[in-house]
């Protein structure tokens, strides 16, 4: 059996979810695994994933796009918090040089920099990146299922 790491995801309290609950889709573990811990919390109010469109400039291509933010998050108390889920690595410039790796980021910061200036022209809004170490300090799983431990050779008892 094959394990995927996107699929739909259907919410145990649709009645948090602002937006189609029969088209929600995750790309990722760590998105799958946030959505299950948004929907638990107390504090939100609402949430969705996907909803949230941001036209941007990339700075790659000088072209207009839509950046469709991973999640948001409307609080009990009235905030709005935009998330991206990314891991670390990809939140750092790259060290070697890879034009790949390069252009994946500028293309990211783009997308951020005008999620920030969207927040910053909201009350009550903010733009959070979300690494696993993030996701961690949740106490959200960010390993895959997949990933087996290593196993420890332990000697041969001696017959």
């Amino acid at each position: 059996m094959r394990k995927t790491y996107s699929g739909k995801w259907k919410p145990k309290y649709p009645q948090k979810y602002k937006g189609d609950v029969n088209n929600i889709r995750y790309r990722s573990l760590w998105e799958r695994n946030a959505f299950r811990w948004v929907e638990k919390q107390s504090f939100v109010k609402w949430w969705n994933s996907e909803e949230t469109v941001i036209g941007y400039v990339c700075d790659t291509d000088k072209r207009v796009h839509r950046y469709f933010v991973d999640l948001t998050i409307r609080t009990m108390d009235g905030k709005t918090i935009l998330v991206e889920i990314k891991p670390f690595k990809e939140t750092q410039v790259p060290k070697k040089k890879n034009l790949r790796e390069a252009l994946t980021y500028m293309k990211n910061t783009s997308k951020w920099r005008y999620a920030k200036k969207y927040c910053d022209d909201r009350p009550g809004y903010k733009f959070e990146i979300w690494t696993e170490k993030t996701l961690e300090g949740l106490g959200i799983r960010t390993l895959s299922p997949m990933r087996k431990k290593k196993s420890i050779k332990r000697p041969r008892k001696k017959v």
